[in-house]
């Protein structure tokens, strides 16, 4: 599975996790509203632990390139 993807038709062209509505800086944003991770599970079944560590993954290596 892909870890983002990009369409500018959907989403404003932001990174998405899969293929799903879920943009990277939204799952950045849930990881610190939701620090305990089961919670955010209930919260968001859709959310996968492998997407998480995705959008982690893509958000670190963002930041690295614009340094």
């Amino acid at each position: 599975m892909p870890p983002s993807t990009s369409n500018p038709n959907r989403m404003n062209g932001q990174p998405c996790i899969r293929n799903l509505r879920l943009t990277v800086r939204w799952v950045i944003e849930l990881l610190a509203t939701y620090p305990d991770r089961n919670e955010l599970q209930q919260e968001f079944p859709e959310l996968e632990e492998e997407d998480v560590q995705q959008a982690l993954i893509f958000a670190a290596s963002y930041l690295d390139d614009r340094i």
